[in-house]
């Protein structure tokens, strides 16, 4: 009448088991400056990719002025002047290899 109700396989509900999801994200945010001004920064974007051909396409066709900012934490960084986070993110999934999934947009 001894019965062992020992549980060897026990599944963690709150672990990430959907390894479908991509870990390296880029993030495209916002940033508010003075008044109405704002930055929208671009960060871990692929290092395949040459960040400055990829910021002088960006200002071209957005018409808006930029720099690439190296942050000890976050890596080498895009800065564009304006609100253009849709804009970056239909531009990278179209004219580069890169997928709408590993993309996030924050902000506002």
């Amino acid at each position: 009448m001894t019965e062992n109700i020992t549980n060897f396989n026990t599944v963690d509900l709150f672990a990430e088991t959907d390894d479908t999801q991509p870990k390296n994200y880029i993030h495209i945010r916002i940033q508010q400056r003075n008044g109405r001004k704002t930055l929208t920064t671009v960060q871990g974007v692929p290092t395949e990719f040459d960040q400055k051909r990829i910021l002088k396409a960006l200002k071209k066709d957005f018409a808006c002025n930029g720099t690439i900012v190296k942050d000890a934490e976050m890596g080498e960084v895009i800065q564009l002047q304006g609100d253009q986070r849709l804009k970056v993110s239909e531009f990278l999934t179209t004219e580069l290899p890169i997928a709408k999934k590993t993309i996030k947009i924050h902000g506002f």
